[in-house]
C-alpha cells in the first residue's frame, strides 16, 4: 500500500476540505497519510493542520523546532494572526484553529531526514521570511517546497521577467538570512520549485538573481521611505506596489496583477516596516 504525505502548504483551516476532494479523486484513504507537514506555522500554511490531524488518524506532523509549541497551543499563534488581519479576516479565513496533541507532533531538525517508501524528504532550515521555516527537498521529483521562503508568484506574473517576489509580512524579516536560505536551497540543485503561493517554478537557477535583486530594493525602499510609522508604512506600500507594477504588461493584465497583489503588498510592507524599525530605530 503506497503511502503519502499531506503537505500542509497554503491550506487554510476551510480549504483543508480541497485536500480530501482531490485525494479522494486519487482514490487515496485517509489511513493511507503518513505525515502532515506544515513549512512553517503562518496560519495560511498551518491554519487547516490541525484539522487535518483529527481526520488523518495514522498520520504524524512534523515541524520546525520554533512551530512545535504553537501546534500543540495555538493560542499566541491566534493572537499574533489576529493582530495582523483583524478579528473578522481572521473569522474568514481561518475560523477554529485547532491544538495537536504533543505525542503526535515530531521536530524535524536542520537536514533530517524522511523517508515515504521509495522516497526521502530533506528538511531545510530556511529563516529569512520566518524563524520558524523550513523547506522540503524530495530527490525523486528533484523539487523543493519553498513555503514562502522562495516567495510568491501568480499565473499572469509567471511570464514577467521579474514576477518571483519576496515574501515578508509581519514580523520575522530577515534579508541576510533568506539570502543564505535561497543560497542553501540552491545547493541541492532542484530542477522546479513548488510554490505556496501559487504553482511550480521551472529552472529555479534562473530566478535567483532577480530574486536577490528584489531583495535589495525592499531594502532600498525602506531607507527611500523611513517607514517610521504608520504613514511610512502607507507610504512605502504605495512605492513597493509601483515597482512590482513597473514590471507588469499594460492593460488588463496590469489591472489583475495589481487586484491580486493588493493585499500582500500591504502585508509586504507592514513587514518590511517593521523589519525596518527594528533594525534602524531598535
Amino acid at each position: 500500500m503506497a503511502t503519502y504525505t499531506a503537505l500542509s502548504q497554503g491550506i487554510y483551516c476551510i480549504d483543508a476540505h480541497n485536500v480530501l476532494a482531490t485525494m479522494a479523486e486519487l482514490g487515496i484513504d485517509d489511513s493511507q497519510v503518513k505525515y502532515v507537514i506544515p513549512t512553517h506555522v503562518h496560519l495560511d500554511h498551518a491554519g487547516g493542520a490541525g484539522a487535518m490531524m483529527q481526520q488523518f488518524e495514522q498520520a504524524s506532523l512534523i515541524i520546525h523546532p520554533r512551530g512545535a509549541r504553537h501546534m500543540t497551543d495555538p493560542q499566541k499563534l491566534i493572537e499574533g494572526t489576529v493582530a495582523v488581519y483583524g478579528e473578522a479576516m481572521f473569522e474568514r479565513l481561518y475560523g477554529r484553529i485547532e491544538a495537536i496533541p504533543e505525542e503526535r507532533v515530531i521536530v524535524a531538525q536542520d537536514l533530517d531526514c524522511f523517508s515515504l517508501h521509495s522516497r526521502e524528504l530533506v528538511f531545510i532550515d530556511t529563516p529569512g521570511h520566518a524563524r520558524h521555516h523550513f523547506c522540503i527537498f524530495d530527490a525523486a521529483s528533484s523539487g523543493v517546497f519553498t513555503g514562502d521562503t522562495f516567495g510568491l508568484s501568480y499565473d499572469e506574473m509567471k511570464l514577467m521577467p521579474r514576477g518571483l517576489l519576496p515574501s515578508c509580512p509581519p514580523t520575522q524579516f530577515d534579508p541576510p538570512a533568506l539570502r543564505e536560505s535561497i543560497t542553501r536551497i540552491m545547493s541541492f540543485r532542484p530542477d522546479r520549485l513548488y510554490l505556496t503561493h501559487y504553482g511550480e517554478y521551472q529552472n529555479p537557477a534562473a530566478q535567483v538573481a532577480s530574486f536577490n535583486r528584489w531583495i535589495d530594493e525592499y531594502v532600498e525602499l525602506c531607507s527611500r521611505t523611513e517607514p517610521a510609522d504608520q504613514a511610512g508604512d502607507e507610504a512605502l506600500e504605495t512605492a513597493l506596489m509601483q515597482a512590482v507594477l513597473d514590471g507588469a504588461p499594460a492593460g488588463d493584465a496590469r489591472d489583475r496583477i495589481a487586484q491580486l497583489m493588493q493585499i500582500d503588498v500591504r502585508l509586504n510592507a507592514q513587514g518590511l516596516g517593521h523589519w525596518w524599525r527594528q533594525n534602524r530605530h531598535g
